[in-house]
Formats: C-alpha cells, sequence, structure tokens
C-alpha cells in the first residue's frame, strides 16, 4: 500500500540526524543511551539520554556508543538506531515496511566498521542499505555541483572526526580524516582548567564554554564566561572565570591538526582541479564549523576563499537523503 519508506541517516558521534525524502529533517537527537547495567535495559535515548550525564545514580550509565566517527559498541548502536527509527515510524504516521536507507560513513573507516553499520541498520529490517561518504553526503547537503567535473572541496568538522574531501564527477579524488571534532575540543578544555585551576568540570560545562567564548583566531577581542566546577583540593564547589584567550590555548592544537589535515588533501589534488579551488574556495559545515572565526582563520592560512554552508549541522543528514535518488552514479564512482 506504501511506497517503501527512503531515509537518511547521518550517525553522528555527537548527534544522529535522520532525514526523509518527503519531510526533510525528521529527527535529531545527540548520539547518547541510557542504559540500565543490572537489566542492560536501555532507559532513555537521544536529549533525554543526554541531560542524564554527570547526574545519574550508579545502576544508570549515560553511554556515546560513537566514538570519534565510528561505532565503539555495536550492541549499544543498534539498539539506539532502532529506537530512534522506532520514533521516525510514528512521525512519518506508518510503519516503515522494508525502508531504503542510506547512512553516511568517515571516509577513514575501515571494512569491519562499515559492516558494523551496514548490519546495525539492516537488524532493524531496511531493505536495501547504501553507504556513503560523509565528505559526499555533506558536499550534496551543501548544494554543491558534486557531478560535475570541477573541484568541490568540503570541510566537515564533526563531533568525532574532521573529514576533508576533493570531489568531482561524484567520486571522492582526495580525502582525509583526522579524528579531531568538538568532542576532542572539550576534552581539551576540560584538562586545560583541571591543570591551570585544579577544578573539575563536565562534558557539558566544556561543550557550553567552547561554543560562548572559544574562537579559532588567534586575534580576537577577548570575552570571559563563569564555570562552575568542582575543586580538587577542597572537593568543594567553585566559581572561576575564564578567558576567550585561555580557551584558545587549550583547544590551539586541534585546530593545527584540522589545518594540517586540509593541507595534506589539498596537496594531493590533480593541478588541473587546483586551478578551481583557487576560483570556488572551500566550503565548511559540521558543528565545528561555527566555532566563532573559524571561516577568517582557514581563508587566512589557506590563502583561497572559505564559504560557510547554509546549513551546517544538517548538510550531512541533507546529503544522505538527496543521496537516495543519485547512489547508483555514487556507488560507481566508489568504486
Amino acid at each position: 500500500m506504501f511506497s517503501n519508506a527512503e531515509i537518511g541517516i547521518d550517525l553522528g558521534t555527537a548527534n544522529i540526524l535522520i532525514y526523509s525524502k518527503n519531510k526533510g529533517i525528521i529527527l535529531n537527537e545527540p548520539s547518547v543511551v541510557a542504559i540500565d547495567i543490572n537489566t542492560k535495559q536501555v532507559v532513555a535515548v537521544g536529549q533525554e539520554a543526554k541531560e542524564m550525564i554527570g547526574k545519574t545514580p550508579r545502576n544508570i550509565v549515560p553511554i556515546r556508543p560513537l566514538r570519534d566517527g565510528v561505532i565503539a559498541d555495536y550492541e549499544i548502536t543498534a539498539q539506539m538506531l532502532k529506537a530512534f527509527l522506532r520514533k521516525v515510524s510514528k512521525i512519518l504516521g506508518m510503519s516503515m515496511r522494508k525502508p531504503n536507507v542510506v547512512v553516511c560513513t568517515p571516509s577513514g573507516s575501515t571494512t569491519v566498521e562499515r559492516r558494523a553499520i551496514h548490519n546495525a541498520v539492516t537488524s532493524y529490517g531496511a531493505k536495501n542499505v547504501h553507504l556513503i561518504e560523509e565528505p559526499v553526503a555533506a558536499a550534496i547537503g551543501a548544494d554543491l555541483p558534486v557531478d560535475e567535473p570541477i573541484a568541490n572541496v568540503i570541510v566537515d568538522i564533526g563531533g568525532g572526526t574532521a573529514e576533508i574531501g576533493i570531489i568531482s564527477l561524484g567520486g571522492v579524488v582526495s580525502s582525509s580524516s583526522v579524528r579531531v571534532g568538538g568532542d576532542k575540543m572539550d576534552d581539551e578544555i576540560i584538562q586545560y582548567i583541571r591543570k591551570k585551576y585544579n577544578i573539575l568540570i563536565g562534558e557539558r560545562t566544556a561543550e557550553n564554554v567552547k561554543m560562548e567564548i572559544g574562537h579559532a583566531h588567534p586575534n580576537h577581542k577577548e570575552e570571559f564566561v563563569d564555570i562552575r566546577g568542582r575543586d580538587m583540593v577542597t572537593g568543594l564547589p567553585k566559581t572561576i572565570s575564564i578567558s576567550s584567550h585561555e580557551v584558545y590555548e587549550a583547544i590551539k592544537e586541534s585546530l593545527e591538526r584540522i589545518l594540517h589535515a586540509i593541507r595534506v588533501t589539498l596537496e594531493n589534488c590533480p593541478p588541473e582541479l587546483s586551478g578551481d579551488i583557487v576560483d570556488h574556495g572551500i566550503v565548511i559545515t559540521g558543528g565545528g564549523s561555527l566555532l566563532k572565526g573559524m571561516q577568517e582563520w582557514l581563508a587566512n592560512e589557506l590563502s583561497v576563499p572559505v564559504h560557510l554552508a547554509p546549513n551546517p549541522l544538517e548538510s550531512v543528514a541533507i546529503g544522505t537523503g538527496k543521496a537516495i535518488k543519485m547512489i547508483s552514479k555514487l556507488e560507481k564512482a566508489a568504486k
């Protein structure tokens, strides 16, 4: 009675987004699952589970089953995907009978990691599962002409990885992936504050600090924010004020690694396509691209124009959804 549902899944380290051909983005939730360790049952998924981080009793543990862009815990990822796909079935108002699914995978993922993703989606009952590389999905979602013979350079800075790809004629000409992203920057902020102030803060506090006063450009107007944490000497709660220059110091190494990966990818680009890059520049997407000053800093360092994708947080999901129409062409290009 129903035509098979067609959905695209952005299996992100920080967030999972699901795109439907008819309704656009229908689900955008954190990739977090809360598990009861006594019964091994899923207590909550998504936003509800994220709000539990650092606040649960001993028997309930919030887990992020995707780390650095890959599946760290296959069983829990499969359970999380099933829970999200059940939500999607309700939103679409029909039982998704054997949907056609496109899932994006990091360009550096191994065959084993890809098979794990494939199996996790198949176990829900998908009819066809297609895997496409994350840079290709991000480029399609950012409205780049990926099937034309010109260089489309995309830099996708996500939660677990930064993916850089040069795409021409629907295929990846040159790509690199570094396991550096928003999570790594949060961790560096936690470590920096711990070393300098002897204060322990949580992941969510670090993420808020990065979003409020994090800057990619070393020369910026200094900003301050108050944060609360636990004093490691007295064990009591304490509030301190930190500056945006300190946050830059903390995340500087990660930014340099992302820049290095972009340079390596551009160096491996065929000379004919290099001319296109000078004309059209590169497009940045993903949550990390929203870091203040990221566009200006990359443009200065690389001496090419840098553009921000129209929907940086949703580009990959939109791209996976749109890729359903051109999947056979993309799969030929990937072979």
